[in-house]
């Protein structure tokens, strides 16, 4: 307003910037931040793809088999840094944090990878200080399955897992696939996962019921220890609000899997690939109908629960 008071007044109209401020109100005129709508193309066979995960979720649930969500919540700052929001406290004594936001070498960061329960309402967090890979997000599941999982599905045959389509269990990275069938081999499931079409990781249950939580209880807390991290993850609580179980997983990662190779994404951008894993190591990974998913099953050739959606996904 000041600036525009200059321009008028370079124009010969002595006006104040307060004068401004009540034209531009009069106008209709007011401070607004930039809102970001734009999304880009959307894939033919989306709501498809949304109706096929929710297909598999209802059929599992109907059949008392697990199904659970995954991700990795953002990575923090382990140490006296600054986080977002405020904290009550005494009036003129804010808690003290670091100037810059230089990774402390003793501390490093933390990668809390969530398993959340979507028919008990209940989580795990799998909190990491090496690094986040598929290696990390399979362990993550597979401490879910001995601590929790196995305990609430005793008679389980199949696991479901809902997941976003990039990060640490992207539905391209070879490792991902490798640790899950090892996985599959060893607690003799057959694991189906689905991934969500891609640029929609907010529609992943986990992230408003569980990463939501968490979010809310560091608000204005710096996390100065990784046990400072579990002690603020959210403590088991009564319905609706998800009760989670949080561990801290130190150095897991074997040094050779920290960075592994992708598979190359289709020439054109068109949908993630369902993928069915068996649980004898001899039947590889092979696509699904849908473009969208990405599936583990001990039956490939079985195809889709209750078969593929009427007149939707394609090859």
């Amino acid at each position: 307003m000041r600036e525009l008071a200059k321009e008028f007044a370079a124009q010969g109209h002595i006006v104040s910037h307060r004068v401004v401020g009540d034209l531009l109100k009069q106008l209709g005129y007011n401070l607004q931040a930039n809102r970001k709508t734009w999304e880009g193309a959307t894939h033919v066979d989306r709501d498809a793809q949304f109706q096929l995960i929710d297909r598999y979720v209802q059929t599992y649930q109907a059949r008392e088999q697990p199904v659970i969500s995954v991700d990795t919540k953002k990575k923090e700052l382990v140490g006296c840094y600054k986080n977002a929001d405020r904290q009550w406290r005494p009036e003129g004594q804010p808690e003290s944090v670091k100037v810059h936001d230089f990774v402390d070498q003793q501390l490093g960061r933390a990668y809390p990878y969530g398993v959340y329960d979507l028919s008990h309402n209940e989580g795990w967090v799998s909190v990491g200080t090496d690094h986040d890979t598929a290696s990390f997000a399979v362990e993550s599941i597979r401490r879910w399955w001995r601590a929790m999982g196995q305990a609430l599905y005793p008679q389980a045959t199949e696991l479901l897992i809902t997941a976003e389509g990039g990060g640490s269990n992207g539905s391209w990275v070879r490792l991902w696939k490798v640790e899950l069938q090892t996985l599959a081999n060893e607690l003799n499931l057959a694991i189906r996962v689905a991934h969500l079409p891609p640029g929609t990781s907010k529609w992943n249950k986990i992230e408003h019921r569980l990463f939501s939580f968490i979010s809310m209880n560091w608000c204005g807390q710096p996390l100065i220890s990784h046990e400072v991290i579990l002690i603020l993850l959210p403590p088991p609580r009564p319905r609706p609000v998800c009760a989670c179980a949080p561990v801290l997983t130190t150095h897991f990662v074997r040094p050779e899997s920290r960075f592994p190779t992708p598979l190359s994404p289709p020439s054109t951008l068109s949908a993630i690939p369902f993928m069915v894993i068996g649980i004898m190591s001899s039947v590889p990974p092979v696509p699904h109908a849908c473009n969208t998913c990405f599936v583990t099953g001990s039956n490939p050739a079985a195809g889709p629960v209750g078969g593929r959606v009427d007149g939707g996904c394609r090859a």
